[in-house]
């Protein structure tokens, strides 16, 4: 079963560019992980400090092995640094 991500970021305003930076180098080594099928990151136009991910995955096996990746271990040590509030990240399933 397919599962959804959504995951939402507020970096302290003086950290933004940097939080950017950090998370716009996740895109490109997730999008090659396997069971990833889409993967965007995206900015908030009223805030630039504001970032949402919107993923799909193929399993639950894929999102949890995504989240063991070198890549997003290292982003998640540097999140209490740069983060103005704790990371919202939420998972769904279709259900039509």
């Amino acid at each position: 079963m397919a599962i959804r991500v959504v995951a939402h970021l507020q970096a302290h305003p003086e950290k933004a560019s940097e939080l950017r930076e950090l998370l716009e180098g996740l895109v490109v080594p997730t999008r090659q992980e396997a069971g990833c099928v889409s993967y965007e990151m995206l900015e908030s136009l009223e805030d630039p400090a504001k970032f949402t991910f919107v993923e799909e995955w193929t399993s639950e096996e894929a999102l949890q092995a995504h989240f063991e990746t070198e890549h997003i271990q290292n982003a998640l040590a540097n999140f209490p640094d740069l983060l103005a509030a704790d990371l919202d990240l939420r998972t769904y399933r279709i259900v039509r």
